[in-house]
């Protein structure tokens, strides 16, 4: 069974950047459309950023457009959502998920059939 791992999260400063990754344990995601999700306390879980499964093509929420970049490696093992410019209102905990389809979506995190266990993104001086 696919399996997701998260990492990258911590504490940065106003303006800073980060780094999250997702990687995927004995499984290609070239076969998985992938999708970047968080969830702040009291909030709904909301779509941030998505990719195909053959990286060609992504979606972003419009509150992230300009400042975060999700990107596939060569291998297709690890996805990557790297974080500009973040503001306190990006601190949430992160998810990464996979869905068996091509072309990603982020209204509906129900889609999507693995998720990873989360990282927590703070953003705060």
């Amino acid at each position: 069974q696919l399996q997701l791992v998260e990492s990258g999260g911590g504490l940065v400063q106003p303006g800073g950047s980060l780094r999250l990754s997702c990687a995927a344990s004995g499984y290609s995601l070239g076969y998985y459309a992938i999708g970047w999700f968080r969830q702040a306390p009291g909030k709904e879980r909301e779509g941030v950023a998505c990719i195909s499964s053959s990286g060609r093509s992504s979606r972003y929420v419009d509150s992230v457009k300009g400042r975060f970049t999700i990107s596939k490696d060569n291998d297709k093992t690890t996805v990557y959502l790297q974080m500009t410019s973040l503001k306190p209102e990006d601190t949430a905990v992160y998810y990464c998920a996979a869905g068996a389809f091509s072309i990603c979506v982020l209204s509906r995190p129900s889609d999507y059939d693995y998720w990873g266990q989360g990282t927590q993104v703070t953003v705060s001086s």
